[in-house]
Order: structure tokens, then sequence, then C-alpha cells
């Protein structure tokens, strides 16, 4: 293969694999959720928790500056029949974080909810104030943030590479096939490893220091994490399999990419581990 086409695959790949990934991080029910809201003639961008580690205070920040903005917080166990707990938010002055070490002095209303076990999650809502003004945020639909365990970095850090080299040899492996490259198999056999030690092996491991199980997909489970690991990987298996036999059968890998971008189009962590407060016992499969 010439390098100008073997550059443009490259770039082609990269395109793509930033793109997916920047998908999931948007859409996923963990990451925090983007609000704009206008009060008084002012406009606020927050980025509202979503997911705290245990033992971690559960802080719920809004960056305002106006010192006659005020706030109020309601919240609840999510799923639970109990009345909501008002709480007024407190201002303090607090750091900006920046890329290196912390930022400017800013001023911010803070409350913090309650902890709860892994798996646990508490819904949220905010009213806040201005003189004779008020704007709600998502009363009708509110924020449930969820508790987990701390997983050493040691064991999430490759968790996490492993599955970017997953998705971006995997990429690699389909543009290579889609174009007609000598190197697919290369590239779904390098796939089908990194996946299989960050999806099927570090995956699990990384689950049960979150929230107390190895593996809650199928057949044990709905975890939808787990299960369209196992089942994008299986494609992966079989790619490798057709192609260890006839190089030239491309079908295969074409096949895995679409089935690996399938994976990552669903949200990460939706359908995961929920605390029933009820039972005591963490159920999978749950949307929402």
């Amino acid at each position: 293969m010439s390098k100008p086409k073997s550059y443009l695959l490259w770039t082609i790949t990269v395109i793509i694999t930033v793109s997916a990934m920047f998908y999931q991080r948007m859409t996923g029910p963990t990451y925090p959720k983007r609000i704009n809201i206008e009060l008084a003639g002012q406009e606020y961008e927050f980025k509202l928790l979503r997911s705290n580690e245990i033992g971690t205070p559960c802080d719920i920040n809004l960056e305002v500056e106006d010192l006659e903005v005020k706030a109020t917080i309601y919240f609840k166990r999510f799923k639970v029949d109990e009345p909501w707990k008002e709480v007024k938010m407190q201002r303090k002055a607090s750091h900006k974080k920046a890329f290196f070490g912390e930022g400017d002095e800013i001023e911010i209303l803070t409350a913090t909810l309650p902890e709860q076990p892994s798996a646990g999650k508490v819904e949220y809502h905010i009213d806040l104030f201005k003189n004779d003004e008020k704007v709600s945020i998502t009363p009708s639909e509110p924020i449930v943030v969820r508790f987990k365990g701390f997983v050493p970095r040691y064991i999430l850090i490759p968790h996490v590479l492993f599955m970017i080299i997953s998705l971006f040899l995997g990429t690699r492996a389909g543009v290579e096939a889609i174009f007609g490259g000598n190197k697919t198999f290369k590239f779904t056999r390098i796939t089908l490893v990194a996946f299989g030690i960050g999806g099927l092996i570090l995956g699990p491991i990384v689950q049960k220091y979150a929230f107390g199980e190895l593996w809650t997909g199928w057949p044990f489970g709905g975890d939808w994490t787990d299960n369209k690991t196992i089942f994008a990987w299986l494609f992966w298996l079989v790619a490798f399999v057709v192609l260890r036999k006839k190089p030239k059968n491309r079908i295969w890998p074409i096949i895995a990419m679409l089935v690996l971008f399938a994976m990552y189009m669903i949200p990460h962590s939706m359908g995961g581990s929920e605390l029933d407060n009820e039972t005591g016992k963490i159920e999978t499969g749950i949307r929402g």
C-alpha cells in the first residue's frame, strides 16, 4: 500500500474513532448533564453531577457570580416513594478546575447530597431565584446521580486505554477491509486481543470494584454494557477465524466494525447496575 493511501486510511480511522468517543461521552448517563438557563436576563451554563464515588462528597455546584441569586435543591432516593427533601444551597468561594491544578477563584452555590450504597441513586432538581424571578432546573425530569465504589487507577486506566485501542484498531481493520488493504488480518487480530483484555478481563474487574459484581450480563443478568461487550467481541472472533482461513474474505471485519460502532452508539452505563432500595439487591438491565 502506498504511503499516501496509508495516511488517508489512518486519517479516516482517527476521525471516525474520535467522533464515536465524543458521541458516547456526550450521551452517557453518568457524564455531567449540561443545562442552560436564563435568569433575570443573565444566561448560565451548568454541568450537573450524575455519578459519584463513594467516600467523596456528592457536591452539586452551580457557578453563579451574582450574589443576589439564591437556589434551593430538592432530592430523594431514586424510585422510592418518599417526600422530597428541600435544602437551601450555600454560597462559597471555590477554585475553578484548570488543566493543571486549580484556576481562578469563583463564586458557587453548593449543596451535598446524601451518600448511597454502591449502585444506589439519588434524584434531584433545583430552583434558582433572583428577586421575584424563578427558574426551575429539570423539575419534571429530575437528574439522577448514581454512586459507585472506588476503582484503583491501575485497573481503571488500563481498562480505558485498551477499550480506546480496540475501537481505534477495530476501525482501522474495517477501513482496511473496505479499501482493500493487506493488513486487515493483522488489525483484526490485535483488536480481538485488545478488546478481550479491555472488555472481558479488565471490564468485569472494574465492575467488581464499582458495584460488587464481576459479571452482570447474560446469562446472569441484563447489564447492557456486559451484553454488548461480549456480543461485539464474538463478532471479532468470527472475523479472526474467517480471515485466518480465507484472508481475502473481508466482509466479516466490516461487519465486526459496524457492530463495534453500534456498541458505542449505546450510551455507556445505560441499563447498568441499580440498587433496589426495597430488597437491598442490585438489579441490572434497567433503563434510566
